[in-house]
């Protein structure tokens, strides 16, 4: 009998993914040198670059056994499996498991970079350390030296091993520098990771059924086009690309459709079908129901934007809680809707409030104004004819 291949048959579907590496899509380890000076070099990096991202580090634990683990003073000592301390300054969580890649990606998700003790833990960049101590052991991990972004040398070496060199394609272009440079080599650091500011893409959402103003709310006409055409147009001048979210019965009917393939869930199935298609960019998702929408709001937002967050939104000007249908939705917040939607909740609005999210008080609030009823329609309408 053919097998699935050859019969042209995918079990899986084939799905966009993240461009992640072991722990994070921006990661370095750090290798070649003993842990201590990882250790410090990681501490230096970090103290250097935290006003501006968040850095996670990874590391193991030298000690033979935990100290406060020997007596019966927590509970894992008693046999739990899992225990959580709040340590007021900080959180710790302890538990007894095994994690891989896909474990660490979710528990680094909120953080900019990760940096990683390359001893003990592979990572996709490298930053390589010269030091005759750890020779030897460099050469056992050539394997692991995937894309070496920097090499750096300790005091006293001022060459590479030529076996180095020649391992390394490209290796005339990796920036060289002291390993006690540490202010020089956060800098390096913080070019990539503002060279590595995702990309921004439009999301209009025209999905809906409109059932309250009895009409497709999209097709309305107060810019002279069908509003989600305008809106589209409007996002054009900030965003890489845009697409109109739609059901899969409305597609062929628009330019740029992306239809819903998390059907039946709103908006929120608008938004979580941009990232399946995207899932390394950022989205600006703007609802086709606010017809006073203008470029000066739109620009104020991507203005704001803050990559660091989960999201960039408004503060709704009717009430205290942030408006998820004009946001920018960060390539972090993928997993975090997919949370939600895992514990039953598919409300955009209830993750950005309980979420790390940038909130912004719009300069224009009226601009934020949605219209969902005729009378409404007629109003903004009028509205829109006294402004021209």
């Amino acid at each position: 009998m053919p097998s699935d291949k050859e019969q042209g048959h995918q079990k899986h579907a084939k799905l966009a993914r993240p461009d992640f590496g072991h722990f994070h899509r921006r990661e370095w380890a750090i290798v070649g040198t003993p842990c201590g000076n990882i250790k410090k070099l990681a501490y230096g990096i970090i103290d250097r670059l935290s006003d501006s991202y968040r850095v996670g580090y990874v590391d193991a634990d030298h000690a033979a056994a935990n100290k406060e683990g020997q007596g019966k003073h927590n509970a894992m000592a008693h046999g739990a499996r899992m225990e959580y301390t709040d340590k007021i300054s900080y959180h710790r969580l302890d538990f007894d498991a095994k994690l891989d890649s896909y474990q660490y990606r979710t528990y680094f998700n909120e953080q900019d970079a990760v940096i990683v003790n390359g001893n003990h833990f592979p990572a996709r960049r490298q930053i390589v350390v010269i030091d005759p101590k750890k020779e030897d052991s460099l050469k056992r991990r050539l394997d692991q030296l995937t894309d070496v972004r920097l090499i750096l040398l300790v005091e006293g070496v001022n060459e590479v091993y030529p076996w180095l060199r020649e391992k390394l394609e490209g290796f005339s272009n990796i920036p060289l520098m002291k390993l006690q440079d540490e202010a020089g080599i956060a800098i390096l650091l913080e070019k990539e990771l503002a060279a590595a500011k995702p990309p921004l893409y439009g999301l209009v959402l025209a999905g809906g059924k409109s059932e309250r103003m009895g009409r497709d709310k999209g097709l309305i006409e107060y810019h002279g086009q069908p509003q989600r055409e305008h809106v589209a147009e409007l996002l054009s001048h900030f965003c890489k690309e845009t697409f109109i979210s739609c059901r899969p019965d409305q597609a062929e009917e628009m330019k740029n459709a992306l239809p819903d393939t998390f059907t039946g869930l709103g908006p929120f199935g608008g938004i979580l079908s941009a990232f399946r298609e995207q899932p390394d960019a950022a989205w600006l998702v703007i609802a086709c129901d606010l017809p006073l929408l203008d470029e000066h709001t739109v620009s104020q937002l991507v203005g704001f934007r803050n990559p660091s967050k989960a999201a960039t939104a408004f503060n709704s000007p009717a009430s205290e809680f942030p408006e998820p249908l004009i946001a920018i939705w960060e390539p972090r917040s993928y997993p975090i809707l997919l949370q939600f939607l895992a514990q039953g909740y598919s409300c955009p609005r209830k993750v950005l409030i309980n979420s790390n999210v940038e909130l912004l008080d719009a300069e224009r609030p009226e601009a934020l104004r949605n219209v969902n009823k005729p009378d409404e329609m007629e109003d903004v309408k009028a509205v829109i004819n006294q402004k021209t």
